[in-house]
């Protein structure tokens, strides 16, 4: 690295610091609330949360994915049923995971919670599975703190000029060992997190991925409770289930649908065996509008948790205090905004 290297690197690191700073200052004010689509709200107010679903996505690429592949007006009628459905069933809020440029669109979810009622959130961060192809290239060429300034300023400022903030993080990556980029995004979720207390919600390969993005978020001084293990559904060992939880992380079991039910009953209950249903999120990672196929093809509807697996949960055992906590309590801290420290 030439001496012009070093100096624009210090001031980078500079430019991110003091704006860490003034961020921590302003994350003071949102400290202890959940940040939706419509603005801030008391964490009380989350009540039933689904913590990860899909309204919209667009699977074509990073450099292809653009708004004009997609009327939002076609998305909102297609989306809003299903929306609604839910609420009927006594769902308050619902996450919404599809990061940027896989078709996120903070205006139509904001419009979409105002038709509802629904509290929505959406996220920022950058998506670096399947082989890196929803990457937009400078992520490939930037810094972990230049990712983190992009990310520290859509929430300061809002996500491309709707105003709406991002209520938390959503990374991801394949299988561990992780890759060079995996790691930089894991890296600089870490430092938005210190900056600003957003979760960190990473679509996760495996569970040896899972340990180690846990080892570098402590590595950058950030608890495991700011993280969550999205799929962990899709890891077999369930031993390593149990020790991301031990370690504080959220253990997410999503893809629920009416052919997983046995299997997600199987999942909490071994949690519950080892002590840990206090750090299990469950939801459907279901929906979306698939732009680029007709009408959006097939929307999988968000009623699969209500309808069969909790009715499912309580003959297996669980307790009403047991579903508030699955449901309700977890979520609900899972996404308090809030900066947690390692140690």
């Amino acid at each position: 690295m030439n001496r012009r290297d070093v100096l624009r690197a210090g001031a980078a690191g500079l430019a991110l610091e003091i704006s860490a700073r003034t961020l921590w200052a302003e994350a003071e004010a949102d400290a202890g609330r959940i940040m939706t689509v419509r603005g801030p709200i008391a964490p009380d107010a989350m009540g039933v949360t689904l913590p990860h679903e899909h309204i919209l996505v667009d699977f074509a690429g990073a450099d292809a994915a653009t708004p004009d592949r997609y009327r939002a007006d076609e998305v909102f009628a297609v989306a809003r049923p299903h929306l609604d459905a839910i609420a009927s069933q006594g769902v308050r809020t619902l996450v919404e995971c599809t990061p940027a440029y896989l078709a996120r669109d903070p205006a139509l979810l904001r419009r979409l919670s105002e038709a509802t009622g629904l509290h929505i959130l959406t996220n920022t961060g950058y998506y670096a599975a399947s082989g890196g192809v929803f990457l937009p290239a400078h992520a490939r060429t930037e810094s972990a703190d230049d990712l983190a300034a992009r990310w520290l300023a859509e929430w300061r400022d809002g996500i491309g000029g709707t105003g709406v903030r991002p209520g938390f993080q959503k990374i991801g990556v394949d299988g561990g060992p992780l890759i060079e980029v995996a790691v930089k995004l894991v890296r600089a979720a870490a430092r938005v997190h210190l900056a600003s207390g957003l979760t960190i919600a990473a679509h996760t390969g495996d569970g040896r991925a899972a340990l180690q993005e846990l080892e570098l978020l402590r590595e950058e001084g950030v608890d495991a409770s700011a993280f969550i293990w999205v799929h962990a559904n899709a890891e077999a060992d369930r031993a390593l289930h149990a020790e991301a939880a031990a370690r504080g992380a959220w253990v997410e079991f999503d893809g629920v649908s009416p052919g997983s039910v046995d299997g997600h009953v199987a999942l909490v209950a071994a949690m519950k065996e080892r002590g840990r249903l206090d750090r299990v999120l469950l939801s459907h990672d279901a929906g979306w509008y698939h732009v680029g196929e007709p009408g959006g093809g097939e929307f999988r509807p968000f009623f699969t948790l209500w309808n069969d697996l909790v009715p499912a949960l309580r003959k297996s055992g669980l307790s009403d205090a047991d579903v508030r906590t699955l449901t309700v309590d977890n979520p609900r801290e899972a996404f308090t905004i809030r900066v947690r420290p390692a140690g």
